[in-house]
């Protein structure tokens, strides 16, 4: 009876909520230990009153010598939320006094060490059922949790964190018994048993998993049938293939009515270019206003694709306006790219409200866009349909650009024309509004996804800019990024980095890597992929079970070397590894790296069915493996220009390589003609009969045999 009383009172203590800024010009009565940080997340609380630590492992040991309790605050710089927990907490002088007595108090830029929002993130979910940022954990000085809480209100805090302390005070037997048995089920909840004997992954359960998942469809709408909705590149990149290469003409509709919506949406900054974080409504119209390098990478390359499918002017327009974002306002002089752009900013009356920056009051749209309003208001929906709260307007469309046009009898160059028009006057407008606070860390992962995006935009648009900005991105990831040995940073800013690379890092600067390689046909770009996946092998890989952990065996961890196999908005790090691996051994035969990807599918497909929308990433490699895969080698002088021409078609299943003459590549070697450029399409080295134009090659890229 006991025992159950104390844990009716302990489970009492754990607060659920989820998800700040400074104005500027403040004086600073309080200064702590983050002030040396290079993280915009922690330099927001360098002046709180809390004495806050950046993680650290000598940290811990203090705490377990000096027997103290550990307050661990999770967040990152776009999040509202966070924000909000430290103006009424955090910057409290009473709460600070209470934390600071009682606690070791710790704080976390999520983005910088996703490998401890892993643990506790799990643990929050394993306490409390649900998640979010500002993620609070309390606990053991040995780093063992045993109560979580995202947003709490000040009372609430004050309350709980003194209680807790209490307990661990009078019962610290009892408090440790149930850390270490949450310890125990975060590492069950992250162990991957091998499957190395089981059967490949077919097309028919393949087709049955993909049925299964479309029941959550919204087929109107695009997206699930759920709110909010997040984009998940990683869903609708393995659907397009998949809906391609099957002639599934219900799953390419469903692709594309939410490619379409999502564009159309208010989701999408139809003024400046780039997708905020997600939409907190069914149409896509209400987004959570913070915008993410991560998201507009990989949405820069699914609607490239998906243009070079379709051939839909949408798409293409989606990525030049988001490269065009990007590029202005996430890049810096060294063609890096910064991670975010705040939810929250500076209303006229000086106050922070989210989305501020972006909605639009009808009254004076009609004031800026004077005799152009009524087509304006027609196409963005300044109507009960776009209306938001307060009378703000948030831009969403609903009709196609003949339907204007058609009402207004004008055309459709005169339509485009006008809102060129009005996106400008807005855009200048905006200038006298203050920007949304910049992140301006550079991680090595997001810029690895904008990489990719980049690659993709000029492998399907053509436009050589988008392959200069990308070479240039390159360059710094390899000059600042990459160590000697091969090892990766994690992060940048001001000339320092210091954090250790995690898997994520490593997985998509190969993958980038290798597709830069298919643009350039510059061996140095592949032969620094092989490496770093080399090295992966070499520091993150589990020979027990196929898999690679999210850190390496180079690194300190708590209670657990995480696993990372769920997609999410960013695919798994673990799915990304065996794409890599399955692509590089096209180009590196000899090695093991086919039977190491097939493998790691085998250890996660019994998810397959249940759970595709969180496996779109692992399903795509599945769906490459078990359909005919292509390389194609391109010999000859003109090997650049047919290049070209192949890459102007969606082909999802091929890889390229070219030569001129010569190459260290077997697949390139000894097929040189001094009279002809040639084309081969080959698989598993043996090769079809060489064409010498980009359009008979292309047919023999077939999804049969």
């Amino acid at each position: 009876m006991a025992k159950n009383s104390f844990l009716i009172t302990f489970f009492a203590l754990i607060v659920v909520g989820c998800q700040g800024q400074k104005k500027p010009g403040m004086t600073h009565k309080y200064t702590n230990a983050l002030v040396t940080e290079t993280s915009p997340y922690l330099l927001q609380h360098a002046h709180n009153p809390v004495h806050w630590n950046p993680w650290s492992p000598e940290l811990l040991e203090r705490a377990q010598k000096e027997d103290k309790l550990l307050l661990i605050s999770i967040g990152y710089a776009a999040c509202h939320w966070c924000h909000v927990m430290e103006k009424e907490c955090f910057e409290d002088e009473e709460v600070a006094a209470m934390m600071n007595e009682k606690f070791i108090n710790i704080k976390i830029d999520r983005e910088e060490r996703p490998d401890i929002d892993h643990i506790y993130m799990d643990a929050l979910q394993m306490m409390t059922g649900s998640g979010g940022w500002p993620l609070n954990i309390v606990a053991l000085p040995n780093g063992k949790p045993f109560w979580g809480a995202t947003y709490v209100e000040k009372d609430k805090w004050i309350k709980s964190l003194t209680e807790l302390s209490n307990l661990y005070l009078k019962d610290k037997s009892k408090i440790t018994e149930y850390a270490d048995k949450l310890a125990e089920g975060i590492k069950s909840v992250n162990l991957v048993e091998t499957k190395a004997e089981a059967t490949s992954y077919s097309m028919q359960q393949l087709d049955a998993a993909v049925k299964n998942w479309s029941q959550h469809f919204d087929t109107t709408l695009g997206g699930n049938k759920q709110a909010p909705k997040f984009m998940m590149p990683a869903n609708y990149n393995f659907l397009l293939h998949y809906g391609t290469a099957t002639e599934d003409a219900a799953i390419l509709e469903y692709t594309n009515t939410s490619l379409t919506k999502m564009a159309y949406g208010g989701v999408y900054d139809h003024v400046r270019g780039g997708f905020s974080r997600y939409a907190t409504d069914t149409k896509w119209h209400i987004p959570h206003f913070e915008k993410m390098l991560y998201d507009n990478g990989q949405l820069t390359s699914l609607y490239a694709q998906a243009y070079a499918a379709t051939n839909n002017p949408l798409y293409k327009k989606v990525v030049q306006e988001t490269i065009a974002f990007t590029t202005r306002e996430l890049m810096n002089k060294e063609y890096a790219f910064y991670s975010s752009l705040d939810a929250d900013s500076y209303t006229e009356k000086g106050t922070l409200e989210e989305g501020a920056y972006y909605v639009w009051k009808k009254e004076k749209l009609q004031a800026l866009l004077a005799d152009r309003f009524e087509i304006f208001k027609d196409y963005y929906n300044i109507s009960n349909y776009g209306l938001w709260e307060h009378q703000n307007y948030v831009l969403i469309r609903n009709k196609s650009d003949s339907e204007v046009a058609q009402k207004h009898k004008i055309t459709q160059q005169q339509l485009t024309t006008t809102l060129e028009e009005c996106k400008a006057i807005l855009k200048e407008e905006q200038t006298n509004r203050k920007r949304p606070r910049l992140d301006d860390k550079i991680l090595t992962s997001w810029n690895g996804l904008m990489l990719k995006g980049l690659i993709d935009a000029y492998t399907y648009l053509g436009d050589e800019e988008y392959l200069n900005i990308a070479l240039k991105n390159a360059a710094f990831l390899k000059t600042k990024m990459i160590k000697k040995d091969h090892s990766i940073y994690r992060n940048h800013k001001n000339g320092k980095s210091n954090i250790n690379g995690f898997l994520e890092d490593y997985a998509t600067v190969i993958e980038a890597y290798i597709a830069l390689y298919q643009v350039t046909f510059d061996e140095s770009w592949l032969q620094i992929a092989k490496d770093l996946n080399d090295y992966c092998l070499n520091n993150f890989y589990d020979s027990s079970n196929g898999m690679f952990y999210f850190t390496s065996q180079e690194d300190t961890f708590v209670i657990r070397r995480t696993v990372e196999t769920t997609d999410n908005v960013i695919p798994a790090s673990n799915s990304i590894m065996a794409k890599n691996l399955f692509v590089l051994s096209k180009y590196f035969p000899n090695e093991n790296y086919a039977q190491k990807a097939s493998h790691m599918v085998k250890n996660v497909q019994q998810h397959f069915h249940e759970n595709g929308g969180s496996y779109a990433n692992w399903l795509q490699l599945a769906l490459q493996q078990d359909l005919p895969f292509y390389e194609i080698a391109i010999v000859g002088k003109d090997y650049r220009k047919k290049a070209k021409e192949l890459h102007a078609s969606y082909t999802p299943n091929a890889i390229l390589a070219g030569t001129a003459k010569t190459s260290k590549l077997e697949l390139l070697q000894g097929r040189h003609d001094p009279n002809n450029t040639l084309i081969y399409v080959c698989q598993h080295g043996s090769c079809k009969l060489p064409q010498t134009e980009a359009t008979a090659a292309l047919q023999q890229l077939t999804y049969t045999d």
